[in-house]
């Protein structure tokens, strides 16, 4: 038995025998983990190959450090114009706007603003108070307008200094998407990770469930809880290395949009689900809702 430490807050446990193709590279940012148990290894590895274009072919959508992404296209056109964009870029922000719907606010996409004046190196102090007010005014996925026009899509942010961003929901879209490909190449099982955000199905080589474990936020080398899955996601956002200190007290580097100040008290939150991109959404919902609020909205 080989575990392999998947992401922040994730444990993977399987058994590594033939026609078990994994591999492991980073991608978005992040480190993405892909494993396929197919009859065949050579149709294994192709299928993780497909996986690897798709997720490569996503990033230069929606990268908000790629200047020629449709991400950087909306942001650059931020009050002036609206912008052409691919129809599942348009799919995937209306999704981000019906999740911010139910959360009342607690998730955007345009948080943007908000998170270029903090630095969540484990240093100390908030930005100035002016600054944070500033930079707030300018996060409202209210003020993001879509548009469909004849099979054509566009995109407006209505107010100049706008920013669109899918760091809290993008790894796990892209890990869906990848999900749907390599089921396409007739897997046994399989399972793809992007940094917290996991999904699996089939079972692995041995016939048995996935075997996740949860990490202690305290050390995240100790599980705390193993889940035994199939077809399902798990995703788990944690405090654990990006953080700040003010007034002696420790503040995660998830931002209430709707105060514009990072959260505190929660320091891990895990969502079992059945995508990764509603998991992903969910659980830095959870992080500025609370633990009280954050289960309400689960439960919905």
């Amino acid at each position: 038995m080989v575990r392999y430490l998947i992401g922040i807050g994730i444990l993977l446990s399987l058994s590594v025998q033939a026609h078990t193709a994994h591999r492991v590279l980073k991608l978005m940012g992040s480190r993405f983990e892909f494993v396929a148990v197919h009859d065949e290894l050579q149709q294994a590895e192709r299928s993780i190959d497909a996986a690897i274009e798709e997720v490569q072919r996503l990033e230069r959508m929606i990268s908000s450090w790629d200047p020629n992404s449709f991400t950087a296209r909306v942001n650059a056109m931020a009050g002036k114009k609206r912008v052409g964009i691919p129809e599942e870029m348009y799919r995937l922000i209306e999704r981000s706007i019906k999740v911010s719907d139910l959360t009342e606010g607690a998730f955007d996409i345009t948080i943007g603003p908000l998170l270029e004046i903090y630095t969540f190196n484990g240093g100390s102090g908030f930005p100035p108070e002016k600054l944070i007010d500033m930079r707030k005014g300018l996060v409202d996925y209210r003020k993001i307008e879509l548009r469909e026009e004849d099979g054509h899509f566009f995109v407006l942010l209505k107010e100049p200094g706008m920013r669109i961003g899918f760091g809290a929901i993008g790894k796990g879209w892209a890990a869906d998407r990848a999900k749907k490909l390599m089921e396409g190449f007739g897997l046994r099982g399989g399972m793809v990770s992007a940094s917290g955000d996991l999904i699996c199905w089939g079972s692995p080589e041995d016939g048995e469930k996935w075997r996740v474990g949860i990490a202690d936020p305290e050390n995240k080398e100790r599980v705390i809880k193993w889940l035994e899955l199939s077809n399902a996601a798990v995703v788990t956002s944690g405090d654990y290395e990006k953080y700040l200190m003010h007034a002696n007290k420790r503040f995660s580097h998830i931002i209430d949009p709707r105060s514009g100040y990072p959260t505190s008290g929660i320091r891990s939150v895990t969502i079992i689900t059945i995508d990764a991109e509603i998991g992903d959404a969910l659980a830095t919902s959870v992080f500025v809702l609370g633990l009280e609020e954050g289960l309400r909205i689960v439960e919905e």
